[in-house]
C-alpha cells in the first residue's frame, strides 16, 4: 500500500526525476527537479494555486516514484528519455516525430550513399532533418540530383564498376557514373562531402573548393568538366539570393523559435540559420498545452527537440524566455561539446526576425485549423451516411466496384477505395475477367469481390505467420461499406456471395437513371430515396463517377493493347480488326485460330487470314 504522506516525509533533497501513476499503474506525468522534495510535495499541497490541468493530473495521482541524479542537468536529460518513452498523458508533447523522413548519407561507407529514411540511427552516418513537409524534402532531394547528379540506381559499388552499360541518367547528364570506372573512389567520396556540406549550409568553403576545381580544369582544357563545376556554383549562388540573409558581420549558425496557439493546440515554428541565411523552416505541433504558459510550452518543445537532433547551432532565440535555461544550455553543450547560448531578444534585428517567424508559426496554426474543421465536415458527411443507411459503423473504408467491357469481349473489374470521404487512389485495384468469357457483369462482378476477398484472407494468414509485414498488405483492412454500380440483379448476386464468405460488410447498388446519371442506392428493401443538394448524394455521385472511370481507363489501356497488336498485321483496318475482336472476343482465341477459322469471319478472306496466322506463329 503506498503512504502518500510518508512518502513525502521521505523525499530527498537532491536533484532528479519523479514519475507520477494512475491507479493502472500507466505513467501519467515526469518531472525533473532541482530539490525533489521541494518540487514533488507542492503538487499535495491543499493551498497551492494549481491550474486545472495539474488539479486534474493530482486527482488521478495513486503514486509516485522518483530517481535521484548527480546534478539538474542529468535530471534534465533523464527527464527527456522517459518523456518520449512512455509519452504520458499530462506532459506537454511534441508530436511524435518517427514518421517524420530524413535525408540520410552514408559517409562512414568506402562508397557513400543519399537515401530518404524515417529512422535516426547512431550508425555514423549523417542525417538531415526531421523534415515535417514531404515536398520540402521531395524539393532538397531534387535540388541535391539537379546540383550534385549522384546515382539513383540500385547498383552496388564498387562491386558493379564496369559491369554492363551506364543507365540511361548518365546519357542525359542526370548521373556522374561511377559504374563506368571513370571516377576515382576519392573523388566519388568528395561528391557526398559536398553533398553534406551543402545540407550544412557550408555553402562559401564548398563555392570556393568548386571554383578552385573549376579553374584547375579550365586549365587542364578540361572544359566539360569546367562547364559543369561552373554550373553548380551559379546554383548554389541562386539559392544563396533566394535566402534571407540576417546578419553579414556574424555567420553564426543559429535557430528562431517561436509559437502560436489556439486552445490545447500550439505550433512551434523553427528557422534554421546557417553562416547568416536562412536554409530552411519547419512547423511542429505541440499537443497537450491548454492550461500551460507560453514560457512552458516552449521550454518543454527545446528539450524534446534538441534530444535528439543531429546539429545543435550555437545560439537558440526564442520568443518567450524558457524555464531552466541555464541547465537546458548546459546539458545542450553537454551533448554537442561546445558552448550553446539560449536567448530571448528584445529589440533589434533578431527580435525582428522573431517576429517573423512567429508570423509564419500563426499561418501554420491557421492551415490546422481548416484542415480539422474539413476533417470535421467530412465526419459529419460519414455520420449522414451511417445513419441514412443504418449502418453498424461510420463507413470510414468504402469500396465501389465496377466492370467494364466490349460486347462481352475483354472483361475487366475496378475498386475504388474512398477513406474518410475522399478517394484513396493508391489503393484502387484492378481485375481481369479469369472464369469466363462472354458478357456476363454479374458473374464478373461475383468473381471480382471473391479475388478481393481471398486476397485479404490470404494476407491476414500471412501477417500472422510472419510471412508478410502488415504495411505491406495490399487488400487490407475490410471495407465498412460496399458500394456495386449496378441495380438489384448485382446486389442479389453479390449479397448471396457475401454470406456464403460469412461476411457482414454492407452491401449496396448504386443505381443511374435513363441519362446514365446516378439517381441513388438501392438496397435489398428498395431504393433508398436521397436529396440531389445534399453531401451524401454527392459523394455517392463522385464515388460512382470514380470506379467507373477507373473501369472504363483500365479496358481501354487493354483493348488499345490488343488493337496495337492487330495494326502491326499487314492487311488487317479498322473493319477487319473489330471484326476479329466480335468474332473472337479475345486476343489469345485470335492467336489459336486456324486460317479457316479466321476465313469465316465476314470481313476476312484468304490472303488477309493468312497474314494474321503467320504474324502471331512468327511471334510466337
Amino acid at each position: 500500500m503506498f503512504d502518500l504522506a510518508e512518502e513525502l516525509k521521505n523525499l530527498p533533497e537532491d536533484p532528479g526525476v519523479y514519475i507520477m501513476h494512475d491507479a493502472d499503474g500507466t505513467i501519467i506525468y515526469v518531472g525533473k527537479a532541482k530539490i525533489l522534495k521541494n518540487r514533488v510535495r507542492q503538487y499535495f499541497q491543499k493551498n497551492s494555486n494549481h491550474t486545472p490541468k495539474v488539479r486534474a493530473m493530482v486527482s488521478n495521482i495513486a503514486y509516485f516514484e522518483y530517481i535521484v541524479t548527480d546534478s539538474e542537468t542529468e535530471a534534465l536529460a533523464l527527464e527527456c528519455n522517459l518523456i518520449k518513452k512512455h509519452r504520458p498523458k499530462y506532459n506537454i508533447l511534441l508530436k511524435d516525430d518517427k514518421h517524420y523522413p530524413y535525408i540520410k548519407v552514408t559517409i562512414n561507407e568506402p562508397y557513400p550513399r543519399i537515401m530518404k529514411v524515417r529512422k535516426l540511427q547512431k550508425d555514423g552516418a549523417k542525417y538531415y532533418g526531421p523534415y515535417v513537409s514531404g515536398i520540402t524534402l521531395k524539393n532538397t532531394m531534387e535540388l541535391l540530383n539537379k546540383l550534385f547528379k549522384p546515382p539513383s540506381c540500385h547498383r552496388k559499388f564498387p562491386e558493379d564498376i564496369r559491369k554492363g552499360r551506364p543507365c540511361l541518367n548518365y546519357h542525359i547528364n542526370n548521373c556522374f557514373a561511377p559504374c563506368t570506372g571513370r571516377v576515382s573512389k576519392e573523388e566519388y567520396r568528395q561528391v557526398y562531402f559536398n553533398i553534406c556540406r551543402f545540407l550544412d549550409g557550408n555553402h562559401k568553403e564548398l563555392v570556393s573548393e568548386l571554383t578552385e576545381q573549376m579553374n584547375k580544369a579550365s586549365r587542364e582544357m578540361k572544359y566539360e568538366k569546367a562547364a559543369d563545376l561552373r554550373d553548380k556554383i551559379r546554383a548554389i549562388h541562386d539559392i544563396e539570393e533566394q535566402q534571407k540573409v540576417i546578419n553579414t558581420d556574424k555567420q553564426d549558425n543559429r535557430d528562431f523559435i517561436a509559437l502560436a496557439r489556439d486552445g490545447g493546440v500550439a505550433f512551434c515554428e523553427v528557422f534554421f540559420v546557417r553562416r547568416g541565411k536562412v536554409i530552411g523552416r519547419e512547423s511542429y505541433k505541440i499537443d497537450n498545452t491548454v492550461h500551460n504558459s507560453d514560457e512552458e510550452v516552449l521550454t518543454d518543445f527545446v528539450k524534446q527537440f534538441y534530444q535528439d537532433s543531429e546539429f545543435i547551432p550555437e545560439e537558440i532565440l526564442t520568443e518567450y524566455e524558457i524555464e531552466d535555461c541555464n541547465a537546458i544550455s548546459e546539458w545542450l553543450r553537454g551533448m554537442k561539446n561546445r558552448k550553446v547560448t539560449i536567448t530571448t531578444p528584445k529589440r533589434g534585428e533578431k527580435h525582428h526576425m522573431i517576429e517573423m517567424v512567429k508570423k509564419n508559426a500563426g499561418i501554420a496554426l491557421g492551415n490546422y485549423k481548416i484542415r480539422v474543421m474539413k476533417e470535421r465536415e467530412k465526419n459529419t458527411l460519414l455520420d449522414s451516411m451511417q445513419e441514412l443507411l443504418r449502418l453498424p459503423k461510420r463507413p470510414y473504408r468504402i469500396e465501389a466496384y465496377d466492370i467494364s467491357n466490349i460486347q462481352g469481349s475483354d472483361n475487366v473489374g475496378a475498386m475504388a477505395v474512398f477513406e474518410n470521404g475522399k478517394s484513396a487512389k493508391r489503393k484502387y485495384r484492378l481485375f481481369k475477367i479469369k472464369s469466363f468469357e462472354g458478357a456476363d457483369d454479374y458473374a464478373a462482378m461475383r468473381e471480382v469481390i471473391y479475388r478481393r476477398f481471398r486476397h485479404a484472407l490470404q494476407e491476414e494468414e500471412d501477417i500472422e505467420t510472419g510471412a508478410m509485414a502488415k504495411n505491406e498488405a495490399k487488400f487490407l483492412p475490410l471495407p465498412d461499406l460496399i458500394l456495386l454500380d449496378g441495380g438489384k440483379g448485382h446486389l442479389g448476386v453479390i449479397t448471396e456471395l457475401m454470406e456464403m464468405m460469412d461476411s457482414d460488410v454492407p452491401v449496396f447498388g448504386m443505381v443511374k437513371n435513363d441519362r446514365h446519371r446516378t439517381r441513388g442506392l438501392i438496397s435489398e428493401a428498395g431504393e433508398i430515396e436521397l436529396n440531389q443538394s445534399s453531401p451524401v448524394f454527392k459523394l455517392i455521385t463522385n464515388i460512382q463517377d470514380e470506379v467507373h472511370n477507373a473501369a472504363i481507363t483500365y479496358h481501354r489501356k487493354l483493348h488499345g493493347k490488343i488493337d496495337s497488336e492487330l495494326d502491326k498485321i499487314d492487311g488487317i483496318g479498322e473493319k477487319r480488326r473489330k471484326a476479329l475482336l466480335t468474332t473472337f472476343k479475345t486476343i489469345d482465341k485470335i492467336k489459336e485460330a486456324t486460317i479457316d477459322e479466321l476465313m469465316n469471319v465476314k470481313e476476312m478472306d484468304r490472303k488477309s487470314a493468312q497474314s494474321v496466322y503467320d504474324y502471331f506463329r512468327r511471334i510466337g
